[in-house]
């Protein structure tokens, strides 16, 4: 039993780092796709390890405080707190329905991210970031934008993430553990 506790913190902690990682060599390969309205964080990927394991909900939303923790120095501490939010309500969901699959394909788990993302960091960006009034046709724009982002990678590299684990039958491995 112990073992098995220890296994969950490891895999917590290595997912951690490879959100973390993932988003930092993406960000000085690529500025600005990691932090921009449109977002295409390869790292966002992983979110789909939730379907294979509940370690994943804490591992990526540490990581996901983690690699905000850049966002510090571009004066945006708020994306700790609510992208951790959104990752830890997108990771929550992804695991409640990872049973629920169109074609043996969990579709609406995928979508999680786009909606998690898209609602909060799309209201963070319209009340802190943008002068005046809170607008709810801007709110829409800015969120949809976020969800866009969030839906190529889940639905691209998602996808492909889970195809391969599920190939290599990642579940069995986890399982044994």
């Amino acid at each position: 039993m112990k073992n098995r506790k220890t296994v969950r913190i490891t895999m917590t902690a290595v997912i951690a780092a490879m959100y973390a990682a993932l988003t930092y060599a993406q960000g000085i390969l690529l500025p600005g796709t990691t932090t921009a309205a449109v977002q295409f964080r390869a790292s966002e990927a992983l979110n789909v390890l939730t379907l294979f394991t509940p370690a994943a909900i804490p591992g990526l939303t540490l990581g996901c405080i983690i690699s905000n923790i850049y966002s510090i120095s571009q004066g945006l501490p708020l994306d700790m707190i609510f992208g951790s939010l959104a990752t830890l309500g997108a990771t929550v969901c992804i695991y409640f329905l990872k049973n629920v699959k169109l074609n043996g394909y969990p579709f609406p788990a995928m979508l999680m991210p786009a909606i998690w993302n898209g609602v909060i960091i799309g209201w963070e960006i319209e009340a802190f970031f943008i002068d005046g009034p809170f607008h709810f046709g801007s709110f829409l724009i800015q969120g949809g934008l976020v969800a866009l982002g969030e839906l190529g990678v889940m639905l691209v590299l998602g996808t492909l993430l889970y195809y391969a684990l599920k190939k290599v039958n990642i579940e069995k491995h986890i399982n044994n553990n």
